[in-house]
């Protein structure tokens, strides 16, 4: 039930960011989130031995590339397509993981990475979107970036090594929200005025984010994740995405198109198929017998 909450709180965030972005532009309301986590977080924010300047480059990669794009990319879809194609984080993570560390893939897996980037590009709508079909191509493009980025940044936290969840999340908030700030300023040129003018939407988008997302959320994923298995957890992961597209076809009035729902499905069944198939282990090489040529 538990799992269940989150990935609920998790889905139902996209509908929430939605309402919140017709009020406040999208980089400032990642600034206002991650000030409020950060404030949140201060008892674990503990020096990082060692470690600052990989903390600061996730807090670059993941705090401020990841969540600026993947919001300004919300600001021009709708919530469900949003949730859906967020989604191809999984299959760049994979990917990364082959070149990087030479994780294997196989058949399976490989063909899960097709199937779910093929999702992807129906729901932008493919050759169609020229012509008025699918979701604006644009903002579909800034939430796959952001969905590299995220990738990106699950391979410096893996570099990182043992340093606590909330010592992490609490330094990434600290270092990202001034970043996000400054790029507001310069990338959508906000004012005082623009930070007063926020109506109640935004507000309550930034305090969502913050603690059902953020403190909430990955606090009880995390310790879930302590105690069971992830094969286990993994797959209630997929309900996130689903409940997106559910909250922004119900809450929001959002049409289901074909492209929206069957590209949805190719892509959740391409995630599955790369995050619950083993990947097949690396094939070992026999030792030549003495005296062998």
């Amino acid at each position: 039930m538990l799992a269940v909450g989150v990935n609920l709180a998790w889905g139902l965030n996209f509908a929430v960011v939605k309402l919140g972005l017709a009020e406040m532009p999208p980089i400032l309301m990642v600034a206002f989130r991650y000030g409020l986590v950060a404030l949140v977080l201060i008892p674990w924010l503990k020096w990082p031995k060692g470690k600052f300047l990989q903390v600061l480059g996730v807090s670059f990669t993941l705090g401020f590339l990841h969540f600026a794009l993947m919001f300004t990319g919300v600001s021009g879809v709708d919530a469900s397509v949003a949730a859906i194609a967020v989604q191809v984080q999984v299959p760049f993570s994979a990917l990364l993981a082959y070149i990087l560390f030479r994780d294997t893939l196989g058949w399976r897996r490989t063909g899960g990475i097709a199937l779910a980037i093929g999702g992807v590009v129906l729901i932008a709508g493919g050759p169609n979107a020229v012509h008025g079909g699918g979701a604006d191509p644009f903002y579909v493009t800034l939430i796959i970036m952001a969905a590299f980025a995220w990738a990106v940044s699950s391979i410096q936290v893996k570099r990182i090594g043992t340093i606590g969840t909330l010592t992490l999340n609490a330094w990434i908030a600290l270092l990202a929200a001034p970043q996000l700030a400054v790029g507001s300023v310069l990338i959508e040129g906000v004012t005082w005025t623009t930070v007063t003018s926020a109506g109640w939407w935004a507000w309550i988008a930034v305090v969502y984010m913050a603690l059902a997302v953020t403190v909430f959320g990955y606090g009880i994923w995390y310790h879930l994740l302590q105690r069971y298995q992830v094969s286990q957890l993994i797959p209630l992961s997929l309900l996130a995405p689903t409940f997106g597209v559910i909250f922004g076809i119900v809450l929001l009035d959002e049409a289901a198109t074909f492209e929206k729902l069957f590209g949805g499905a190719m892509t959740l069944v391409g995630v599955a198929v790369v995050t619950l198939i083993k990947p097949p282990a690396p094939k070992e090489t026999l030792p030549k017998p003495e005296g062998a040529a």
